[in-house]
């Protein structure tokens, strides 16, 4: 059991993370790149984050195990500022706390090199672990579609606490997060696999949705300058595909031009695509140009129409 014991101070410095942590995100992910969990959320990323990676590299298998500690300089609170924030404070993580936090995990006893190098703070071993953290992200979730569904995701938790603490301020923030996290005044709780009683004493507490994490939230194995809990959003269930649903959205005559332009398409043989003369098509092309789905560039007496990224998202 996790047992968080807020004061009446704390509860004035209740914070809701801005945006997902970058590093958080990285490090749950390899959680659900190795189990099963919520095929309907994970499974496609996880099949398809497979087929590019194989395996996950050593050093994240020998710090990350599938349940249980890993160590907490590997989400360092700078991180909330961006991934490149977060991995310098990780490379400048002191030498006393990389050998703590190394023997503290499973396989912190095991004499291999590099991670007896770590532990040690040597600067190679630490680098490999940063480069291996980056490329991992990279291939693994960094690809558009998934950090715009990570970011969807977050964005519709904080609006959902931004109602709660409106409605009922600190106390309705609080008691919104059931059944992830409980509280029963002054104490907010959480299934946990260990127990631990964390005491912020006034210094307040940071909230951080996460698309990755789950079931369980997670906190930081030792006491920082603010307690950080990272709790799992709810997923919303991904849409049925259906064919007619980019015609209700733009019209069936628009849909088909967007569905014409696929590849690239002048102006005339738009018009002879969707059925419509080149004036006709012309002006729907500017529509589709002006709300930022295609692009269009004169080549000589012809224009040639193309799909934006937007505009190739929106098609089935």
């Amino acid at each position: 059991m996790l047992r968080i014991h807020l004061t009446g101070e704390d509860l004035t410095r209740i914070r809701v993370a801005e945006r997902p942590d970058p590093l958080w995100e990285t490090v749950l992910s390899t959680h659900r790149f190795r189990d099963r969990r919520s095929p309907h959320v994970y499974g496609a990323w996880r099949q398809s984050a497979r087929r590019r990676i194989g395996a996950l590299p050593v050093t994240l298998r020998a710090l990350i195990p599938r349940t249980g500690y890993f160590p907490d300089f590997l989400n360092p609170p700078q991180s909330q500022e961006g991934w490149d924030s977060g991995m310098e404070a990780l490379r400048s993580t002191p030498r006393r706390r990389l050998g703590r936090e190394v023997r503290r995990t499973e396989t912190g006893a095991v004499g291999t090199g590099w991670l007896e190098g770590l532990a040690g703070g040597e600067r190679e071993a630490v680098e490999r672990l940063a480069t291996d953290l980056d490329r991992y992200r990279r291939t693994a979730i960094l690809d558009d579609a998934v950090w715009a569904r990570v970011h969807a995701d977050v964005a519709a938790d904080r609006a959902l606490r931004a109602r709660h603490l409106l409605a009922g301020g600190a106390q309705g923030l609080l008691e919104g997060l059931r059944p992830v996290l409980r509280w029963n005044p002054p104490v907010l709780e959480a299934a946990y696999p260990v127990a631990r009683d964390v005491r912020p004493g006034g210094r307040g507490l940071l909230l951080v949705p996460s698309f990755f994490c789950g079931p369980r939230p997670v906190t930081y194995a030792e006491d920082g300058e603010t307690t950080v809990v990272v709790y799992p959003v709810e997923h919303a269930l991904p849409a049925p595909e259906d064919p007619g649903a980019l015609a209700r959205l733009l019209g069936a005559t628009r849909a088909r031009v967007l569905r014409c332009i696929g590849d690239g398409v002048t102006t005339g043989e738009l018009a002879r695509c969707v059925g419509v003369s080149p004036a006709s098509a012309s002006q729907h092309a500017r529509v589709l140009r002006d709300a930022g789905l295609v692009r269009s560039v004169r080549r000589g007496s012809e224009v040639l129409h193309t799909l934006t990224p937007l505009g190739t998202d929106l098609l089935p």
